[in-house]
Protein backbone atom coordinates (compact mmCIF):
# COMPACT_ATOMS: atom_id res chain seq x y z
CA UNK A 1 0.00 0.00 0.00
CA UNK A 2 2.78 2.43 0.95
CA UNK A 3 4.57 1.75 -2.36
CA UNK A 4 1.33 2.51 -4.20
CA UNK A 5 0.90 5.75 -2.23
CA UNK A 6 4.42 6.88 -3.08
CA UNK A 7 3.91 6.03 -6.75
CA UNK A 8 0.64 7.99 -6.80
CA UNK A 9 2.30 10.95 -5.08
CA UNK A 10 5.12 10.97 -7.64
CA UNK A 11 2.63 10.76 -10.49
CA UNK A 12 0.64 13.67 -9.08
CA UNK A 13 3.81 15.73 -8.59
CA UNK A 14 4.91 15.11 -12.17
CA UNK A 15 1.44 15.98 -13.44
CA UNK A 16 1.51 19.19 -11.40
CA UNK A 17 4.90 20.20 -12.82
CA UNK A 18 3.71 19.43 -16.34
CA UNK A 19 0.60 21.54 -15.80
CA UNK A 20 2.70 24.42 -14.49
CA UNK A 21 4.93 24.22 -17.56
CA UNK A 22 1.85 24.31 -19.80
CA UNK A 23 0.53 27.38 -17.96
CA UNK A 24 3.90 29.15 -18.06
CA UNK A 25 4.27 32.05 -18.45
CA UNK A 26 1.45 33.66 -16.51
CA UNK A 27 3.34 36.88 -15.77
CA UNK A 28 6.42 38.82 -17.02
CA UNK A 29 9.85 37.18 -16.91
CA UNK A 30 12.99 38.89 -15.59
CA UNK A 31 16.28 38.34 -17.39
CA UNK A 32 19.19 39.37 -15.16
CA UNK A 33 22.40 40.71 -16.71
CA UNK A 34 25.59 41.15 -14.70
CA UNK A 35 26.78 44.16 -16.68
CA UNK A 36 25.66 47.73 -17.28
CA UNK A 37 23.30 48.69 -20.09
CA UNK A 38 25.02 49.23 -23.43
CA UNK A 39 27.57 46.41 -23.20
CA UNK A 40 27.80 43.30 -25.35
CA UNK A 41 25.96 41.00 -22.91
CA UNK A 42 23.23 43.60 -22.46
CA UNK A 43 22.80 43.92 -26.24
CA UNK A 44 22.23 40.18 -26.64
CA UNK A 45 19.91 40.11 -23.62
CA UNK A 46 17.70 42.83 -25.08
CA UNK A 47 17.54 41.17 -28.49
CA UNK A 48 16.56 37.81 -27.01
CA UNK A 49 14.22 39.34 -24.43
CA UNK A 50 12.23 41.01 -27.19
CA UNK A 51 11.99 37.87 -29.33
CA UNK A 52 11.36 35.52 -26.39
CA UNK A 53 8.50 37.76 -25.37
CA UNK A 54 6.97 37.22 -28.81
CA UNK A 55 7.42 33.44 -28.70
CA UNK A 56 6.24 32.98 -25.10
CA UNK A 57 3.53 35.66 -25.40
CA UNK A 58 4.65 37.64 -22.38
CA UNK A 59 6.98 40.49 -21.48
CA UNK A 60 10.63 39.68 -20.81
CA UNK A 61 12.29 42.47 -18.84
CA UNK A 62 16.07 42.90 -18.87
CA UNK A 63 17.32 43.87 -15.43
CA UNK A 64 20.92 45.09 -15.23
CA UNK A 65 22.64 44.20 -11.95
CA UNK A 66 26.19 45.19 -12.71
CA UNK A 67 29.18 44.64 -10.48
CA UNK A 68 31.21 42.07 -8.61
CA UNK A 69 32.21 40.07 -11.71
CA UNK A 70 28.49 39.31 -12.26
CA UNK A 71 28.08 38.26 -8.61
CA UNK A 72 25.26 40.72 -7.93
CA UNK A 73 23.18 39.19 -10.72
CA UNK A 74 24.21 35.67 -9.71
CA UNK A 75 23.07 36.21 -6.12
CA UNK A 76 19.78 37.51 -7.48
CA UNK A 77 19.33 34.32 -9.46
CA UNK A 78 20.31 32.05 -6.57
CA UNK A 79 17.74 33.67 -4.27
CA UNK A 80 14.92 33.46 -6.84
CA UNK A 81 12.25 30.72 -6.96
CA UNK A 82 12.88 27.96 -9.52
CA UNK A 83 9.71 28.87 -11.41
CA UNK A 84 11.20 30.25 -14.63
CA UNK A 85 10.30 33.87 -13.94
CA UNK A 86 13.87 34.87 -13.07
CA UNK A 87 16.60 33.94 -15.55
CA UNK A 88 20.22 35.01 -15.97
CA UNK A 89 22.11 35.66 -19.19
CA UNK A 90 25.60 34.63 -18.13
CA UNK A 91 28.89 35.02 -19.96
CA UNK A 92 31.85 32.64 -19.94
CA UNK A 93 33.66 34.56 -17.21
CA UNK A 94 30.84 33.71 -14.77
CA UNK A 95 30.21 30.11 -15.80
CA UNK A 96 33.63 28.63 -16.56
CA UNK A 97 36.54 31.04 -16.93
CA UNK A 98 36.29 32.63 -13.48
CA UNK A 99 35.19 29.48 -11.62
CA UNK A 100 37.95 27.53 -13.35
CA UNK A 101 40.76 29.67 -11.95
CA UNK A 102 39.29 31.01 -8.70
CA UNK A 103 38.56 29.22 -5.44
CA UNK A 104 36.88 32.13 -3.64
CA UNK A 105 33.61 32.30 -5.57
CA UNK A 106 30.44 31.69 -3.52
CA UNK A 107 28.86 29.40 -6.11
CA UNK A 108 29.47 26.25 -8.14
CA UNK A 109 28.43 26.73 -11.78
CA UNK A 110 27.67 23.02 -12.16
CA UNK A 111 25.57 22.63 -9.00
CA UNK A 112 23.92 25.95 -8.20
CA UNK A 113 22.09 26.71 -11.47
CA UNK A 114 19.88 25.09 -14.09
CA UNK A 115 21.38 25.26 -17.60
CA UNK A 116 18.70 26.20 -20.13
CA UNK A 117 20.22 27.17 -23.48
CA UNK A 118 23.42 28.33 -25.13
CA UNK A 119 22.53 31.61 -26.82
CA UNK A 120 25.67 32.50 -28.75
CA UNK A 121 29.44 32.83 -28.97
CA UNK A 122 31.84 35.50 -30.15
CA UNK A 123 35.45 35.84 -31.21
CA UNK A 124 37.99 38.21 -29.72
CA UNK A 125 40.50 40.54 -31.34
CA UNK A 126 44.16 40.58 -30.30
CA UNK A 127 45.22 44.16 -30.83
CA UNK A 128 48.38 46.21 -30.39
CA UNK A 129 49.20 49.85 -29.90
CA UNK A 130 50.38 51.44 -33.18
CA UNK A 131 53.57 52.38 -31.31
CA UNK A 132 54.53 48.69 -31.05
CA UNK A 133 56.48 47.50 -34.14
CA UNK A 134 54.65 44.19 -34.68
CA UNK A 135 52.04 43.12 -37.23
CA UNK A 136 51.31 39.50 -36.28
CA UNK A 137 51.29 37.10 -33.33
CA UNK A 138 54.56 35.59 -34.54
CA UNK A 139 56.22 39.02 -34.58
CA UNK A 140 54.79 39.81 -31.15
CA UNK A 141 56.27 36.64 -29.67
CA UNK A 142 59.67 37.35 -31.23
CA UNK A 143 59.63 40.94 -29.99
CA UNK A 144 58.64 39.91 -26.46
CA UNK A 145 61.46 37.36 -26.29
CA UNK A 146 64.01 39.90 -27.54
CA UNK A 147 62.75 42.55 -25.10
CA UNK A 148 61.85 40.64 -21.91
CA UNK A 149 59.87 42.47 -19.21
CA UNK A 150 59.27 45.44 -21.51
CA UNK A 151 55.66 44.85 -22.57
CA UNK A 152 52.33 45.29 -20.85
CA UNK A 153 48.75 44.34 -21.61
CA UNK A 154 45.41 45.72 -20.54
CA UNK A 155 42.30 43.85 -19.42
CA UNK A 156 38.77 44.78 -18.39
CA UNK A 157 39.47 43.59 -14.84
CA UNK A 158 41.00 40.79 -12.80
CA UNK A 159 39.31 37.51 -13.70
CA UNK A 160 37.68 38.95 -16.82
CA UNK A 161 37.72 37.15 -20.18
CA UNK A 162 40.33 39.57 -21.50
CA UNK A 163 42.57 38.92 -18.48
CA UNK A 164 42.32 35.13 -18.55
CA UNK A 165 42.53 34.77 -22.32
CA UNK A 166 45.63 36.98 -22.48
CA UNK A 167 47.33 35.01 -19.71
CA UNK A 168 46.46 31.83 -21.60
CA UNK A 169 48.04 33.22 -24.78
CA UNK A 170 51.18 34.36 -22.96
CA UNK A 171 51.64 30.97 -21.33
CA UNK A 172 51.23 29.06 -24.59
CA UNK A 173 53.63 31.45 -26.35
CA UNK A 174 56.19 31.33 -23.53
CA UNK A 175 56.34 35.10 -22.99
CA UNK A 176 55.56 37.51 -20.15
CA UNK A 177 53.88 40.90 -19.92
CA UNK A 178 52.82 43.18 -17.08
CA UNK A 179 49.07 43.16 -16.44
CA UNK A 180 47.24 46.50 -16.21
CA UNK A 181 43.58 46.00 -15.23
CA UNK A 182 40.92 48.51 -16.26
CA UNK A 183 37.16 48.55 -15.71
CA UNK A 184 35.97 48.19 -19.30
CA UNK A 185 37.16 47.03 -22.72
CA UNK A 186 36.67 50.55 -24.08
CA UNK A 187 39.27 51.84 -21.62
CA UNK A 188 41.81 49.33 -22.96
CA UNK A 189 41.24 50.55 -26.52
CA UNK A 190 41.71 54.18 -25.45
CA UNK A 191 44.90 53.36 -23.54
CA UNK A 192 46.34 51.45 -26.51
CA UNK A 193 45.49 54.25 -28.92
CA UNK A 194 47.33 56.64 -26.60
CA UNK A 195 50.31 54.27 -26.30
CA UNK A 196 50.20 53.66 -22.53
CA UNK A 197 49.12 50.04 -23.08
CA UNK A 198 50.71 47.88 -25.76
CA UNK A 199 48.58 44.72 -26.07
CA UNK A 200 44.97 43.80 -25.40
CA UNK A 201 42.31 41.23 -26.23
CA UNK A 202 38.79 42.54 -26.62
CA UNK A 203 35.43 41.36 -27.92
CA UNK A 204 35.24 42.16 -31.62
CA UNK A 205 32.12 44.24 -31.13
CA UNK A 206 33.98 46.98 -29.26
CA UNK A 207 37.35 46.59 -30.95
CA UNK A 208 36.31 46.70 -34.61
CA UNK A 209 35.47 50.44 -34.84
CA UNK A 210 38.79 51.34 -33.20
CA UNK A 211 40.64 48.94 -35.51
CA UNK A 212 38.94 50.36 -38.59
CA UNK A 213 39.79 53.90 -37.51
CA UNK A 214 43.49 52.96 -37.42
CA UNK A 215 43.88 53.87 -33.75
CA UNK A 216 45.00 50.32 -32.88
CA UNK A 217 46.48 47.49 -34.95
CA UNK A 218 44.89 44.04 -35.06
CA UNK A 219 47.24 41.04 -34.95
CA UNK A 220 44.75 38.14 -35.06
CA UNK A 221 41.25 37.02 -34.15
CA UNK A 222 40.54 34.15 -31.78
CA UNK A 223 38.85 31.06 -33.12
CA UNK A 224 39.09 28.77 -36.11
CA UNK A 225 38.15 31.09 -38.95
CA UNK A 226 38.81 34.54 -40.34
CA UNK A 227 36.17 37.25 -40.33
CA UNK A 228 34.46 38.37 -43.52
CA UNK A 229 34.96 41.96 -42.38
CA UNK A 230 38.72 41.37 -41.79
CA UNK A 231 39.68 38.79 -44.43
CA UNK A 232 43.43 39.51 -44.26
CA UNK A 233 43.66 39.00 -40.50
CA UNK A 234 44.77 35.56 -39.31
CA UNK A 235 42.71 33.39 -36.98
CA UNK A 236 44.72 31.96 -34.08
CA UNK A 237 44.23 28.45 -35.45
CA UNK A 238 46.42 29.52 -38.40
CA UNK A 239 49.38 30.67 -36.29
CA UNK A 240 51.62 27.67 -36.96
CA UNK A 241 54.68 29.02 -35.12
CA UNK A 242 52.72 29.21 -31.83
CA UNK A 243 50.74 25.94 -31.57
CA UNK A 244 47.99 25.66 -28.99
CA UNK A 245 46.34 29.04 -29.50
CA UNK A 246 43.26 27.49 -31.13
CA UNK A 247 42.11 26.53 -27.62
CA UNK A 248 41.21 30.19 -27.05
CA UNK A 249 37.94 29.55 -28.91
CA UNK A 250 35.38 30.79 -28.10
CA UNK A 251 36.60 34.06 -26.66
CA UNK A 252 33.39 34.13 -24.70
CA UNK A 253 29.89 32.69 -24.82
CA UNK A 254 26.46 33.65 -23.56
CA UNK A 255 24.22 31.15 -21.77
CA UNK A 256 20.72 31.40 -20.35
CA UNK A 257 20.66 29.98 -16.83
CA UNK A 258 17.88 29.44 -14.31
CA UNK A 259 17.81 28.90 -10.54
CA UNK A 260 18.74 25.48 -9.22
CA UNK A 261 15.98 22.88 -9.28
CA UNK A 262 13.80 24.06 -12.16
CA UNK A 263 11.32 21.39 -13.37
CA UNK A 264 12.50 19.61 -16.52
CA UNK A 265 9.30 20.36 -18.44
CA UNK A 266 9.70 24.07 -17.75
CA UNK A 267 13.36 24.02 -18.78
CA UNK A 268 12.46 22.29 -22.04
CA UNK A 269 9.76 24.86 -22.78
CA UNK A 270 12.12 27.81 -22.33
CA UNK A 271 14.90 25.99 -24.21
CA UNK A 272 12.59 25.41 -27.18
CA UNK A 273 11.66 29.10 -27.18
CA UNK A 274 15.32 30.19 -27.13
CA UNK A 275 16.15 27.82 -29.99
CA UNK A 276 13.22 29.20 -31.97
CA UNK A 277 14.52 32.74 -31.45
CA UNK A 278 18.07 31.73 -32.45
CA UNK A 279 16.79 30.33 -35.74
CA UNK A 280 14.77 33.42 -36.68
CA UNK A 281 16.26 35.11 -39.79
CA UNK A 282 16.08 38.51 -38.07
CA UNK A 283 17.94 37.18 -35.03
CA UNK A 284 20.65 35.62 -37.19
CA UNK A 285 20.97 38.86 -39.16
CA UNK A 286 21.19 41.01 -36.03
CA UNK A 287 23.64 38.67 -34.29
CA UNK A 288 25.92 38.46 -37.32
CA UNK A 289 25.79 42.24 -37.77
CA UNK A 290 27.15 42.54 -34.23
CA UNK A 291 29.73 39.76 -34.84
CA UNK A 292 28.02 37.15 -32.67
CA UNK A 293 27.25 33.58 -33.72
CA UNK A 294 23.80 32.44 -32.53
CA UNK A 295 23.62 28.95 -31.06
CA UNK A 296 21.02 26.23 -30.59
CA UNK A 297 21.00 23.04 -28.56
CA UNK A 298 19.54 21.21 -25.58
CA UNK A 299 20.04 21.93 -21.87
CA UNK A 300 22.33 18.88 -21.76
CA UNK A 301 24.37 20.34 -24.62
CA UNK A 302 24.89 23.51 -22.57
CA UNK A 303 25.76 21.49 -19.47
CA UNK A 304 28.45 19.63 -21.44
CA UNK A 305 29.69 22.84 -23.07
CA UNK A 306 30.20 24.51 -19.69
CA UNK A 307 31.83 21.39 -18.22
CA UNK A 308 34.33 21.21 -21.09
CA UNK A 309 35.31 24.88 -20.81
CA UNK A 310 35.44 24.68 -17.02
CA UNK A 311 37.79 21.70 -17.21
CA UNK A 312 40.07 23.62 -19.58
CA UNK A 313 40.36 26.55 -17.19
CA UNK A 314 40.77 24.35 -14.11
CA UNK A 315 43.64 22.55 -15.82
CA UNK A 316 45.19 25.91 -16.62
CA UNK A 317 44.46 27.50 -13.24
CA UNK A 318 47.84 26.84 -11.63
CA UNK A 319 49.50 28.85 -14.43
CA UNK A 320 47.27 31.94 -14.26
CA UNK A 321 48.17 35.01 -12.21
CA UNK A 322 45.15 36.81 -10.82
CA UNK A 323 46.91 39.93 -9.59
Amino acid sequence: MRTLQIACACTLAMASMSAKAEEFPAKPIKMLVGFSAGGSTDAIARLYASKLGEVLKTTVIVENRAGGSQLIAIRGLMSAPADGYTLFLASASAMSQGPGVRTDLPYDPQKDFTPIALVGTTQGAIVASPTLPVNSIGELVQYAKKHPDSLNYGSSGIGSASHLQTEYMLNVAGIKMTHIPYKADSEIMTAMAEGSVQIGISPLQGALPVIQSGRVRILAVTGSHRLESLPKVQALSEVADVPGLAAMDPYTYYALMGPKGMPAALVQKINAAVNEVSKMPQTVKNMHAQLYEPATGSPDDLRSFIAHDLDKWRTFSHKVKLD
